[in-house]
């Protein structure tokens, strides 16, 4: 296989900026480009929804690299600069520019868009938080004092409800799940979740969707439920999920679906491969595709990708993560190991529920596929290594 010349990575958060260090890492001494949205040089997100919205961290310190480190990577960055396409038959990368870059090697780390209500967001005072500025605009209109409906109890919407009382605010939390955080722990930890929220003053709408937002003078006033109850809010941030970030990819023939659709060893196409959130490929364990949106994912998949693209295909080598996932609400800190399903059994091994501090396994199918943590990182670390064993009786 020919040495690669000219390396595009589009993307450029955790995945996209891993990536590209590991390829220098890995020896690639030819051109990198890495290509971002953002006018902005690579940043955290995890903090957006916790420590910035709260004001406890300043913008600046979720810089992921300072301006000398991005020097020594010696690559061009297309910051604030849209990619629009690929052909992958002469292998270019369109910008919105006009500007076509050519590539031996592509890495796709465009991560996610916010989803969004089918109504209400020309209302303002209706926010979604993905980027920095979203977390900065938000922090803004919170200072105010409103009342706050945030609508969708997954990590990112149950992390702004948590901040948002942490501020002193009027919270309610509405999801269309019969706890928060059912979907990525369970129904039994899920519960838990719920009371914790209760007992710091937030109120929960469980099990209710949302109808419509109603504004007066373009303003949002109001959140209106599925039951028709309606919940008066001056702020109402959308955290219903996200999307991958695959709208520019439409047309080219990259697979796509639930993302960019890779093999066991993130290639998607001759010399494409994706990382982070947006890549979706095939669990080397349960045989189902997954797509993972977690910090950590980001980086080890990144670090795959680099080895894999530089191998080419027959020195790859198959992704096979054990997950990791956290999340931090009020004094809790929450962190798991492997999958949560919500249909699995959850049983607790070590502490106890009432104390605020355990550590549960969790079973499906006869084997141990998850553990999670609550206020107990060290006792979860040795357990990590159950995950694929004979379930205990």
């Amino acid at each position: 296989m020919p040495a690669k010349e000219r390396i595009v990575v589009v993307g450029a958060s955790a995945a996209g900026l891993t990536a590209a260090e590991a390829l220098r890492r890995e020896g690639f001494a030819g051109t990198l480009t890495m290509v971002g949205e953002e006018p902005r040089v690579p940043y955290d997100r995890p903090p957006l929804s916790k420590q910035v919205l709260a004001g406890d961290r300043e913008p600046e310190t979720t810089v992921l690299r300072q301006d000398a480190d991005l020097g020594r990577l010696n690559a061009e960055l297309r910051l604030g600069c849209r990619a629009t396409g690929v052909d992958t038959t002469d292998r270019t990368v369109t910008l919105e520019d006009g500007d076509r870059l050519r590539y031996d090697g592509l890495v796709i780390a465009t991560g996610l868009r916010p989803r969004r209500l089918p109504f209400g967001h020309d209302l303002a005072g209706v926010h979604v938080l993905r980027t920095l500025d979203d977390a900065l605009t938000l922090r803004a209109q919170l200072l105010g004092g409103p009342r706050v409906v945030v609508i969708g109890a997954g990590f990112l919407g149950s992390e702004i409800a948590a901040t948002a009382r942490g501020l002193g605010l009027d919270v309610t939390l509405v999801d269309i799940a019969p706890t928060p955080l059912s979907g990525q722990v369970g129904p039994w930890v899920g519960n838990l979740v719920a009371g914790l929220h209760q007992d710091h003053g937030v109120r929960l709408r469980m099990g209710r969707g949302v109808a419509g937002l109603t504004g007066g003078n373009g303003r949002v006033t109001e959140v209106v439920l599925d039951d028709g109850d309606r919940l008066p809010a001056e702020v109402v941030v959308v955290a219903i999920g996200s999307v991958p970030a695959t709208d520019w990819l439409a047309g080219s023939a990259i697979p796509l679906g639930d993302g960019v659709l890779c093999d066991s060893h993130c290639r998607a196409a001759p010399g494409v491969y994706a990382a982070g959130d947006v890549a979706n490929w095939p669990d080397p364990v349960t045989g189902d595709r997954v797509r993972l949106e977690q910090r950590t994912n980001a980086t080890t998949q990144a670090l795959a990708v680099a080895r894999n693209l530089l191998a080419g295909p027959g020195g790859a080598a198959p992704y096979a993560p054990v997950p990791f996932g956290w999340t931090d609400q009020y004094d809790a800190k929450i962190q798991f190991h492997g999958r949560c399903p919500v249909d699995a059994r959850g049983t607790c091994v070590e502490g106890d529920p009432q104390t605020g501090r355990f550590v549960a396994l969790y079973q499906e199918g006869g084997r141990v596929v998850g553990v999670l943590g609550w206020n107990s990182a060290r006792a979860l670390h040795a357990y990590r290594g159950r995950i694929g064993e004979r379930a205990p009786e």
